[in-house]
């Protein structure tokens, strides 16, 4: 069975929908991206700012991949492996998670390979994800926890118009801020 086949029939299970900009794919993760898993939640550079757990073995990335797509599966979670039209190649994640107990706020995260920075990759992909969480989730609030020293993710927030909520602290990382982005009117 090829890859999109079995891509299209966990899309029809489980609602996920994979979405398209200009120039990227934002797909479901499969099995044979644990390489790229592996590189983004254990390379020092990448993981600079954020306090999460590490995929260092191939064993690791894959039951990370096994546990978002079982997230997905149950509804707990969307995420989308980023990759280039042209090139199926994951370059990187963004996710929609952590939803407040009636489905009207999410938490957005983001990587993405540093080969890949400054291209304006993640601003695409940013905002395909954010019009598919106020107009397919129906989402009132979309949230976004960064380091108070990842100049380049505050940057790209405050170019998809979060607004910084000085009044709110991470109380599992003291050292983030934390964005709001509210529905649009």
């Amino acid at each position: 069975m090829n890859g999109r086949k079995y891509i299209y029939e966990m899309i029809s299970t489980d609602n996920f929908q994979e979405l398209e900009t200009n120039r990227l794919l934002l797909r479901r993760l499969e099995e044979s991206d644990w390489p790229m898993i592996r590189y983004l939640r254990s390379d020092k550079e990448v993981n600079k700012y954020v306090n999460r757990q590490s995929a260092e073995t191939k064993e690791k990335a894959l039951a990370f991949i096994a546990k978002t797509n079982k997230g997905i599966s149950n509804g707990q979670l969307y995420q989308w492996c980023i990759s280039l039209k042209n090139s199926p190649a994951m370059i990187g994640n963004i996710c929609l998670w952590n939803f407040s107990q009636d489905r009207k706020t999410a938490e957005m995260g983001y990587d993405l390979s540093p080969e890949f920075h400054s291209r304006g990759i993640m601003d695409e992909a940013m905002k395909a994800v954010l019009n598919f969480g106020f107009n397919q989730l129906n989402l009132g609030l979309i949230e976004a926890f960064t380091s108070k020293r990842n100049e380049s993710s505050k940057k790209l927030l405050l170019r998809n118009n979060f607004e910084w909520n000085a009044g709110r602290n991470d109380p599992d990382d003291l050292d983030n801020l934390i964005y709001e982005l509210n529905r649009p009117l």
